[in-house]
């Protein structure tokens, strides 16, 4: 195990029997949640075909709004995620999915371009720390050796809500008209119901911490807060003690939030344009959501196969370069393959490459932040690669309408994804070269040269 973590003296079958359980009873649960927070997020690129015809919005306005989403939850993310930790999980939790689905429901009532960016910007506030948030929780109940795949397993549903809200949403948008509604009015209010009624799912199912899991025996609490407490003690000797205020300051989140930066980039500026751009093969709607659904489904196999090699072989660094190059070459291809159904191959590969950084790159900030400054830092990680959010989406929008093509925004995309790979290679220095693990904890000097170590970090 990575980082010189003592193991907990205990028979093999109590902590398979501990993951077990753990697993089964909250990762069920929170894949579900982010399914439906990504749809109520993403479902505006299917929502654009009827708005684009409502009110004439141009592709650098609906750019616009698919990326204001992201200013809103960047501005919001680190206070939530501080929250969450002082009152914990079930509870902030539970109030952010109620005011997500309200304002995503109140999408449907939009007039013009200026109730569309201000809804978008508060469906971004309302949602504001709940991927930080089930991060940092994972650190409440997994040991790290576990963390990439749970990670893989949160990020599934990224993938195949994509995948299940093309399909979903090219059949709502074929309810044009019932009750004289649009079907882009449908598509919000019918997607937005289930987020309302998991937050009471939440309140009954979810626990904020081992210690008050009646679920787990004596026995099970016992060996998960003595091996979490053990890797507490770990970080704390080899990176020093973290507050919240240094892990703000600290270059090591800074560099990893770049990184994620640019990688968030290139995700949302395809998952925001890849509804019109496969729009524009003169598909109908229902065939459209189908086609969407191709890349998300082999993105999902893939980013699968990525964590199970990541965690057995305890290696974070060059899984992400990896991916991140195959997200590279697979927008490349496409760009000259626009207007044709190869384009849909080369966007299937990079999203592979795409979903594949996921998990290698999340197990990384829980190496070296507890408690509160895993609170901050990875909401600051979060908040940095959410403005990518915006800047992918408003790039190709701008792009489109300066060139009349898509093609110049999927090589932007593709310069995003190889950037992610070069800061990795540059700024995150594999595990044999950090001879002392503890450099920087009080040296601000030494601190000024360190690079990310992602086992040790």
């Amino acid at each position: 195990m990575s980082g010189g973590i003592p193991a907990i003296a205990a028979p093999p079958e109590i902590e398979r029997r501990t993951v077990a359980k753990v697993s089964w009873r909250l990762l069920p649960l929170i894949v579900l949640i982010y399914f439906i927070a990504y749809m109520d997020r993403t479902n505006v690129g299917f929502a654009s075909f009827g708005l684009n015809r409502e009110f004439g919005f141009s592709a650098t306005l609906y750019g616009w709004g698919a990326g204001i989403f992201f200013l809103g939850y960047v501005i919001f993310e680190i206070p939530s995620n501080v929250l969450l930790e002082r009152n914990g999980a079930r509870l902030w939790i539970a109030r952010i999915m109620v005011t997500w689905g309200l304002v995503a429901g109140g999408m449907a009532f939009i007039t013009g371009p200026v109730s569309f960016l201000a809804m978008r910007f508060l469906l971004g506030v309302a949602e504001a720390g709940f991927f930080p948030g089930m991060i940092l929780y994972f650190t409440y109940w997994f040991p790290r050796r576990y963390r990439a795949r749970v990670v893989a397993a949160l990020f599934l549903a990224v993938p195949g809500s994509n995948a299940l809200t093309a399909v979903i949403s090219g059949a709502l948008l074929q309810l044009d008209g019932v009750l004289g509604l649009h079907g882009w009015q449908w598509l919000f209010l019918l997607e937005a119901v289930p987020s309302i009624l998991l937050a009471f799912v939440v309140l009954a199912l979810m626990t904020d911490r081992p210690a008050k899991a009646a679920w787990l025996t004596p026995e099970e609490r016992a060996w998960l807060e003595e091996t979490l407490e053990a890797e507490h003690q770990s970080t704390v000797r080899t990176h020093g003690h973290f507050t919240l205020k240094r892990a703000l300051t600290d270059l090591r989140v800074l560099a990893l939030a770049s990184i994620y930066f640019c990688i968030g980039t290139a995700t949302y500026g395809i998952t925001f344009f890849l509804p019109p751009i496969l729009k524009s093969l003169k598909l109908t709607d229902w065939e459209t959501g189908l086609a969407t659904a191709v890349p998300y489904v082999i993105g999902t196999v893939g980013m699968i196969a990525w964590s199970w090699s990541s965690d057995r072989r305890d290696e974070r660094r060059w899984h992400f370069i990896i991916a991140a190059l195959i997200a590279m070459l697979g927008l490349i291809a496409a760009g000259p393959m626009l207007g044709s159904l190869w384009a849909l191959t080369a966007m299937s590969v990079a999203a592979i490459g795409l979903y594949g950084t996921k998990p290698a790159f999340w197990a990384m900030p829980g190496e070296f932040l507890s408690g509160p400054a895993a609170a901050g830092g990875i909401a600051l990680i979060n908040a940095i690669a959410n403005l990518g959010g915006f800047v992918g989406p408003y790039v190709v929008g701008w792009l489109k309408d300066a060139t009349g093509s898509y093609e110049a925004g999927l090589y932007f995309l593709a310069a995003c994804a190889l950037g992610s790979g070069a800061i990795t290679f540059l700024a995150v220095r594999p595990v044999a070269a950090a001879a002392d693990p503890g450099i920087a904890a009080d040296d601000p000097a030494a601190a000024a040269t360190e690079r990310v170590r992602p086992e040790t970090v």
